[in-house]
């Protein structure tokens, strides 16, 4: 498997349940800073999602992903709202109390 994508899946594992990261962030933490977009690919292929949560990671701004691959939007708001994740009346998650950016909790 590409390191890249060693690294995508490892830093999706370390966002804590009841948090969600963006591509972004998933991005730096792997390791290529300007990558967001390699971030989606990468997670559209994710081998495991029970150990390793593509649900938990959003847009910056909070809003979902359009094309989940694992089932569509209403599929991810649904795990995240089982997580505990907490959203805004416009639909996008509350990324000021659930945003993770890869510090320790």
């Amino acid at each position: 498997m590409h390191d890249f994508s060693q690294n995508v899946y490892r830093a999706v594992q370390k966002i804590p349940r009841g948090k969600v990261s963006n591509y972004g962030c998933i991005a730096f933490l792997a390791g290529k800073p300007r990558a967001a977009r390699g971030v989606g690919f990468v997670l559209h292929r994710n081998p495991d999602p029970e150990r390793i949560p593509c649900h938990r990671v959003v847009f910056k701004d909070g809003s979902l992903c359009k094309g989940y691959v694992f089932g569509g939007p209403d599929v991810q708001r649904q795990k995240l709202l089982e997580e505990g994740v907490a959203f805004l009346p416009d639909g996008r998650v509350d990324m000021e109390t659930c945003g993770w950016y890869g510090k320790e909790e």
